[in-house]
């Protein structure tokens, strides 16, 4: 996050941030104090687990450099946008006869990616993104900003049971499709009609090991450069409009 946006996106303060999560204020992630032995704070990050808050114990350098108020080794970044229920929304897409095309993004953690991301899937089709709770891009005003708005238009969605909503997709009867430079087929020698969730992986290390497992086909994107792979938003909106091109063909 940028510093000179930080202030009018954070609360801090035992209380104030206690009173943010109890309210049901979106939350991006929490920052909490490294090492410290209040009470107050060791209850914060039991709530923080029960409900699924992303949060980071980091120095008191890191806190500072967020707000130099008395934060009381707490601080809460708000999230811009409304995470939605993800099994709500595919239901909802099912029910309305729509042919579901669900995005999954794991771990893909630089924020400029991500927001280039939900422009290209908003403009294709894309019914959801689903990311996990650890290891995602903050969602913030850059965010908003490198989506041109688009990230208000889909419904993102987060969890930390990643894998297990997987194999509720495939029971749904989608098809689990992962792009990677290790794929076997290229994504224009497969057919991507019909209910489908496209994975995508991070930035680091691509497509985890669960998630490659689980999917029923594994696709790349061919090249004729000397680099070894795309950017992930680049790869991203490349197989989406592939879909979306055979769609519009079929």
């Amino acid at each position: 996050m940028r510093e000179n946006e930080t202030e009018q996106n954070i609360v801090f303060g035992i209380h104030p941030v206690i009173e943010a999560i109890e309210s049901g204020k979106e939350i991006e992630k929490v920052f909490l104090k490294k090492g410290t032995t209040n009470p107050a704070i060791a209850d914060i990050k039991r709530t923080l687990k029960g409900k699924r808050i992303p949060f980071q114990e980091v120095p008191q350098e890191k806190l500072f450099r967020l707000t130099r108020k008395n934060h009381q080794g707490v601080i809460a970044l708000l999230s811009p946008i409304e995470y939605q229920n993800f099994e709500e929304v595919v239901r909802r897409v099912i029910e309305e006869g729509r042919t579901p095309l669900i995005l999954v993004l794991d771990r893909v953690s630089d924020v400029g990616n991500f927001g280039a991301i939900c422009r290209s899937a908003e403009c294709a089709g894309v019914d959801a993104i689903l990311i996990p709770v650890k290891g995602s891009a903050q969602i913030n005003s850059y965010a908003v900003k490198s989506s041109a708005g688009a990230i208000f238009n889909i419904p993102i969605c987060r969890t930390g049971h990643i894998l297990s909503e997987m194999r509720q997709l495939k029971e749904s009867g989608l098809k689990i499709v992962a792009c990677s430079e290790k794929g076997e087929e290229t994504i224009y020698d497969k057919n991507l009609s019909g209910p489908m969730a496209v994975i995508m992986g991070s930035e680091e290390d691509g497509i985890g090991e669960g998630l490659m497992e689980i999917a029923d086909i594994h696709l790349n994107i061919p090249m004729a450069g000397a680099t070894g792979s795309l950017n992930v938003s680049v790869a991203t909106g490349i197989i989406l409009f592939e879909r979306l091109r055979q769609a519009n063909n079929g």
